[in-house]
């Protein structure tokens, strides 16, 4: 038997949550709302991580235009070394949801842990998979934030971030050790820290 997620509730009224980057050494966390139409719903709506680039970007048009509301948000690198990354996390969840125009009566989360706020919700596991608003939310927060990395890549040459978008691939840290740490790295994070250590920085 099928699970179904915010029972009791109509699907205008319940919102998906995903968030994007908490792996990375660098850049900020990003985080999604969405609300669905019903009446126009998105086909092939599934895990970011598992679409192409291009699939991702076609679906993310799609969510801006049939979405009842939708809301990106963030937390920043200096969020992320002071709170701690799941705690920038959650307040980048929390920022998403209350920039959504139409606020929902109930939110689906993506993962086991809920930011602290008003609103009656669940975590769901696998989320981006089981729930057509939290694989919508994945979708926009990967293609914003993947679309920031690239960007950054032309500020930041020879580090390789449009092709890793900061995660911590062999090459990223040999960049790292090469040029430097970037004020786009999160210095709390175990091989930037490390790296400012042995150069007297940290």
């Amino acid at each position: 038997m099928s699970i179904v997620f915010g029972a009791g509730y109509e699907p205008w009224e319940v919102a998906g949550v995903d968030e994007v980057g908490r792996g990375p050494l660098a850049g900020d966390v990003v985080a999604a709302a969405v609300i669905l139409d019903p009446a126009r719903p998105i086909a092939g709506l599934r895990d970011s991580k598992k679409l192409s680039a291009a699939r991702r970007e076609e679906l993310a048009l799609q969510i801006r235009a049939q979405a009842l509301a939708w809301a990106v948000a963030r937390a920043s690198v200096a969020e992320i070394d002071e709170l701690n990354i799941l705690q920038a996390s959650l307040l980048a969840m929390h920022r998403a949801v209350q920039a959504l125009q139409l606020q929902p009566r109930y939110v689906l989360v993506d993962g086991n842990r809920l930011p602290r706020w008003p609103y009656a919700s669940e975590p769901v596991v696998g989320g981006d998979d089981l729930v057509p608003a939290i694989a919508a939310a994945s979708i926009l927060a990967k293609v914003q934030r993947d679309n920031e990395l690239v960007t950054l890549d032309l500020s930041y040459p020879g580090y390789g971030f449009a092709a890793h978008k900061g995660y911590p691939t062999r090459a990223h840290l040999q960049a790292l050790r090469a040029l430097g740490v970037t004020p786009l790295h999160r210095r709390s994070f175990a091989p930037v820290k490390s790296l400012l250590a042995d150069t007297g920085e940290g």
